[in-house]
């Protein structure tokens, strides 16, 4: 999950295209060889960097780094580097939450207003339970339009939070879903003041130490860390280094770094009782709404469980997979911003299932006239949570989903565009009249419908 928004820690559209014939279990050597031809092809296509881990039933099939952690010094990347992970720090959160509970020291369905004084009283509903599945109603700190102009700004956990205090609720808690990292921010800080710890602190001794993650952290500019990879941003075909972020903001939404290796034995540890036991890491797995349960995305992936989380934050992208009943890992952790590793983590599942992929190509752009571009100006929506809106600029054409920047469109066909600085494609739709209608989206190996709004 990344999630349809910023901080996956930030969103982006993400995408993948995919061919392969039959579903079942791949040779390892196959497996291996296929994967490296794709993941030549996101470099070549795409740009991508990043380190990769495939494993399947304790075996790892696929360990390694990409392009580089560090473009100035051309240091590569590899298996140690380490990468800021975004929202895969959520899962770790709930962990955290849920082996308080297992202390005595707080409940699920404790309200939120149980931990802060003053507390505002549209709050009072709202329990951890409703913070861990992103249904609490309060609005994502990230998606306000000043985010981008504070973003460099220290603002430790109780400053942040006094960025979405006082605004209004979204909805009823528990009566729909939207992400939300402000939930996640908030239950940093019930863990730091039922601990008496540091959000930092508690991890460490608690989950990080236990399971020997010495290459996780939370990570912050100051300290000297080894096999530190520098984030980028793609802007067209040129990488550039990324828009700085101050590390006390995201916090327990997403400020940690990790590896690919550490991810691994984080993983694995979900299948033993070291730090919960088999009834809690039941309920961490249930999802609640719109696929979503304690940390963790759940859905049907070719026609498998698949229990996953998406992150995104300033020059990071990262993807963990976890197919339990094939006991398989997908984990992907690039240093470009737009890298879509959810699309990565997909396709090299699909690789090894058996399952269809297809890989990345290059894209040619064509020119349209100002006339038939502004046919497809307008708004566009799927539901509450995924709106968009089109707009021309003399000859050139720009998508804008809600709470995310502006980004350029690319015609290849009449009807059919797609993006350049992350893989996404749009095909307008028409009526029997010619109008245009609608749209498809093409992203994540998803498609999803957009009407056109009057």
């Amino acid at each position: 999950m990344c999630a349809k928004q910023r901080m996956c820690f930030r969103a982006a559209f993400l995408f993948l295209l995919a061919v392969w014939p039959v579903f079942g279990q791949v040779p390892a050597n196959d497996f291996v060889a296929r994967a490296e031809e794709y993941l030549a092809a996101q470099m070549r296509v795409n740009r991508f960097m990043g380190s990769v881990l495939v494993a399947h039933k304790g075996e790892i099939l696929l360990r390694k780094g990409y392009g580089f952690a560090d473009l100035e010094h051309h240091v590569p990347n590899t298996p140690l580097t380490k990468f800021r992970i975004g929202s895969l720090t959520k899962a770790f959160t709930a962990a955290a939450i849920l082996q308080l509970e297992q202390q005595g020291r707080l409940r699920v369905q404790d309200s939120i207003c149980n931990f802060l004084d003053p507390c505002p009283p549209a709050w009072q509903p709202i329990t951890l339970h409703h913070l861990l599945t992103h249904t609490s109603g309060i609005p994502n700190f990230t998606s306000f339009p000043d985010y981008t102009a504070k973003m460099t700004l220290p603002c430790p956990v109780t400053c942040t939070m006094e960025r979405f205090r006082d605004r209004p609720l979204e909805f009823v808690p528990g009566e729909r879903w939207a992400y939300s990292n402000s939930g996640y921010i908030l239950l940093g800080y019930v863990i730091e003041k039922v601990s008496g710890q540091s959000y930092e602190q508690f991890l460490r001794e608690q989950i990080l130490e236990p399971l020997a993650l010495d290459d996780t952290g939370y990570d912050r500019t100051e300290p000297i860390l080894s096999h530190r990879a520098r984030g980028y941003s793609r802007e067209g075909e040129q990488l550039r280094n990324a828009r700085f972020l101050d590390m006390t903001i995201p916090h327990a939404a997403g400020a940690l770094y990790s590896t690919v290796e550490d991810l691994y034995r984080w993983e694995q540890s979900f299948y033993t009782d070291q730090l919960l036991p088999a009834s809690v890491r039941e309920r961490m797995f249930t999802p609640v709404q719109n696929e979503y349960a304690y940390g963790w995305g759940v859905r049907q992936q070719f026609e498998r469980k698949m229990i996953g989380h998406g992150g995104g934050i300033n020059g990071f992208s990262a993807f963990l997979a976890r197919y339990p009943e094939e006991r398989a890992t997908v984990i992907v952790l690039s240093n470009v911003e737009q890298a879509n590793a959810g699309r990565i983590a997909r396709d090299l599942a699909a690789i090894l299932f058996g399952a269809p992929y297809e890989l990345p190509r290059e894209r040619t752009a064509i020119e349209l006239p100002p006339e038939v571009l502004e046919r497809y100006t307008g708004r566009y929506a799927a539901d509450s949570v995924l709106s968009m809106e089109i707009t021309r600029e003399g000859n050139r054409l720009f998508v804008q989903a809600a709470g995310q920047p502006k980004l350029e469109l690319f015609a290849e066909a009449e009807d059919r565009f797609f993006l350049r600085v992350v893989d996404a494609q749009i095909v307008f739709q028409r009526d029997a009249t010619g109008r245009v209608t609608g749209l498809e989206l093409v992203q994540g190996g998803t498609r999803q419908q957009l009407r056109r709004l009057e």
